[in-house]
């Protein structure tokens, strides 16, 4: 065993067998030359002016500041930019390294780097402006805002998340200079749930490993200094039988005629904590705690490799992947192999070109190279590879565009980021990659929009298969579409992917939105019918402009949705007859005061006060008593309300009342029913069609629960009497998409 704690290594030119743990010190401060050198060495045409500009530049502007650490705080932005060089990112990208926090930390302006640096630098610098000052917890709301807008940055320039990633980096690597242990945890922590996974999904996982090994150590040192302490023992008991599988598979190549190269590794404390966690396992139990490369020239070469090691070594057969016949979608390639090697060690295996082992380090960073004599990124090299390193970022994007607020979006992200892929294909054979678990409608969405707004069933390889079926790899999906759009509220839940769940709350609030605005629609015709006035007669968007509305739509929705009396609208409508207009509604609706005149109530003084009771809103026709409380008006209630029952009902003096005789033509009562319906298109309306050719005005709607056959929707009417009510039951009953249609007391 060396003396600084690695295993030695299996041939001169190869890396370490075991990597050494992460070691979080500071950062030495690049120098100018340096730097310059360090980018010149992969892109020499890079303006070295422009360099130097941009690091001085950067030390000016940040002067006296200091880091956390006592460092001057320009080390922070060149630690960055010596990051980008790593992965050999371009000249622009390099620059807007150094200057990434100006604008957030010094009085340099987005004009200013234009004009110095030009517009390509300054939007990478504006997209990359630091996110992360606000506080994890109470300021989670903000937090999500800035993570989607950050995600729609990164969509139009990936560089901007190349450069996060780098100043996230650098800062999880000095993170222990920070005083607080709790902004350690809340950077940690945000460092574990969004940066890390990001770098994962474009296929960075030389950045990955790292922010994840310096985030579990702050998050948990206790469970860190724990498997780090067993991995050492670990690696002193298995050195020898590490170096013979080492030399087997050296003797395997040379004995092919193979030209190649391996190298070991040891999983990271992190990698295995979560295995830990997940499987519920003793570490004893970790598999693949050691796992070897073999690095070829060629993909056929892989598959060579591939029957040389089995004809040596019995294989675990579930703990095969072939990812060069079915990459991932941030361009990952390799074949996985788990087998019994020397000493009867399980040992994971990866076959894979150079070209492909760079890509697994560095994902979209290894396709940055010189086409047409520029220095850039090789977008059609790397689509020929099957990368595409923004697929995941685009369908975020998308969420934003289907109206999912920030904190959905962030949720969203989150949980699809963490997710494991799954590999369907459509009846054409193009493929489909997918979170594990998705189903159907992920899939359909996955297709496209409108495939999945359309969706109405499946066929999972040529069989009729319900919705709710989860895909398994290799499935042959053929989506079967409507002729108009069937997702309906509830479908949430046979979906995994935010995509498709964002997009079917987009198209059930469009849907809603279409109600409310008939509804508000129907409501105000009718009101202006009792007013002998017309549609024509009023100005809808001026209207809504004076109600500090942004126009007539918005007007007639809030009118559906009852936010806006329809009285009110026309009192602003026609302000020269506000005050009758608002009388004759009064006057058309059972109310206190009204009730005095339809309601015989017998030993009260005639001064007294009239309470409708708001739960059981009596109706005329019901039978009804009153009940007064010490200090209290006389309130009226249907004589089965809950109500009555109350532990103070005891002590409340009671009256028998009734109504007297027939009411005054016009006056309405407000009745609440509850329909159960099923949850499929259309229903709303329908409905409400009902109610209206009912002669009732609906005066208020609300959902109550919902499932994916069934949902609750609870409706205020306007009704003359008992028998009124009855019969709008009675004819919503007789409706096929009614299952139950009642009366409710609150």
């Amino acid at each position: 065993m060396a003396p600084d704690g690695n295993a030695p290594a299996v041939q001169d030119n190869s890396e370490p067998v075991l990597s050494p743990p992460v070691s979080g010190g500071p950062t030495k401060i690049i120098r100018q030359y340096e730097l310059v050198d360090r980018v010149h060495a992969y892109a020499p045409q890079a303006a070295e002016d422009q360099l130097n500009a941009a690091y001085v530049y950067a030390m000016m502007k940040h002067g006296t500041q200091k880091r956390a650490s006592g460092d001057p705080y320009y080390s922070h932005p060149v630690a960055v930019a010596g990051i980008l060089t790593e992965i050999q990112l371009d000249e622009a990208s390099i620059v807007a390294g150094l200057l990434h926090d100006t604008i957030e930390d010094t009085d340099a302006t987005y004009e200013e780097i234009d004009s110095l640096f030009g517009t390509e630098v300054a939007e990478l610098v504006a997209g990359v402006t630091k996110l992360t000052e606000l506080e994890y917890r109470s300021e989670q709301s903000k937090q999500a805002e800035n993570f989607q807008k950050f995600i729609l940055a990164s969509v139009q320039d990936l560089r901007v998340l190349l450069v996060k990633l780098a100043d996230r980096l650098h800062n999880m690597r000095t993170i222990h200079f920070v005083p607080k242990e709790e902004k350690r945890k809340r950077i940690a922590r945000e460092t574990l749930e969004i940066y890390a996974p990001l770098a994962r999904r474009v296929g960075i996982y030389k950045f990955a490993a790292e922010l994840e090994d310096l985030s579990f150590r702050q998050l948990n040192p206790e469970a860190y200094a724990a498997i780090t302490h067993r991995l050492k023992e670990l690696n002193a008991r298995s050195a020898d039988d590490i170096e013979r599988v080492g030399r087997d598979l050296r003797e395997i190549l040379e004995s092919a005629g193979v030209k190649g190269r391996v190298f070991g590794r040891q999983k990271q404390p992190y990698s295995i904590w979560r295995k830990l966690k997940r499987k519920d396992i003793s570490f004893r139990d970790v598999a693949d705690i050691f796992a070897f490369r073999m690095i070829v020239q060629e993909p056929d070469e892989c598959y060579q490799m591939l029957g040389e090691v089995h004809q040596k070594w019995s294989c675990l057969q579930d703990r095969f992947r072939d990812y060069i016949s079915m990459p991932k979608p941030n361009g990952y390639r390799s074949i996985h192999t788990t087998v019994r090697a020397a000493g009867n060690r399980r040992i994971e295996l990866q076959i894979r070109t150079e070209d492909m082992n760079r890509t697994a380090e560095t994902g979209i960073a290894a396709h940055w190279s010189y086409k047409n004599s520029k220095y850039g990124f090789d977008a059609e090299g790397a689509a020929q590879v099957g990368l595409n390193p923004t697929a995941s970022l685009t369908a975020f994007a998308e969420m934003v565009g289907d109206g999912a607020d920030a904190q959905e979006f962030y949720e969203h992200a989150k949980l699809e980021m963490y997710l494991d892929h799954v590999f369907a294909f459509t009846p054409k054979g193009r493929l489909i990659v997918l979170p594990k678990g998705a189903m159907p409608l992920d899939f359909a969405y996955a297709v496209h929009t409108n495939v999945g707004d359309s969706c109405k069933g499946c066929r999972i390889n040529g069989e009729t298969r319900p919705l709710r079926t989860e895909l398994r790899n290799g499935d042959v999906v053929d989506i079967i579409r409507g002729d108009e759009k069937a997702v309906v509220q509830g479908w949430e839940a046979l979906t995994q992917t935010g995509r498709a769940r964002s997009a079917i709350r987009r198209l059930v609030r469009n849907r809603e939105q279409e109600s409310f605005h008939a509804l508000g629609q129907k409501a105000l015709s009718s009101a202006l019918e009792a007013l002998d006035l017309t549609t024509n007669q009023v100005d809808l968007d001026e209207v809504a402009k004076r109600m500090e509305l942004k126009g007539g739509e918005q007007l007639l929705d809030a009118i559906g949705r009852q936010t806006i009396d329809v009285s009110k609208v026309l009192a602003e409508a026609f302000p020269a007859r506000a005050h009758d207009i608002l009388r004759s509604f009064e006057a058309m609706r059972l109310s206190e005061a009204t009730a005095n005149r339809l309601i015989d109530i017998r030993d009260l003084p005639s001064s007294g006060a009239l309470h409708l009771c708001h739960d059981c809103s009596p109706v005329l026709g019901d039978r009804i008593v009153g009940m007064q409380k010490v200090g209290e008006p006389l309130t009226v209630h249907v004589i089965d309300c809950n109500r009555l029952a109350d532990d103070d009902a005891a002590e409340a003096r009671w009256f028998d009342l009734s109504w007297s005789g027939q009411p005054p033509g016009g006056i309405m009562a407000l009745g609440r029913i509850k329909v159960t319906a099923h949850n499929r298109p259309g229903v709303l309306a329908e409905l409400c069609d009902v109610i209206a050719q009912s002669g009732s005005n609906i005066m208020g709607v609300n959902s109550g629960e919902r499932s994916i056959d069934f949902m609750d929707l609870l409706f205020d009417i306007e009704v003359a009497d008992l028998k009124h009510l009855s019969l709008i039951l009675a004819s919503l009953r007789s409706l096929t998409a009614v299952d139950r249609a009642e009366r409710i007391r609150n």
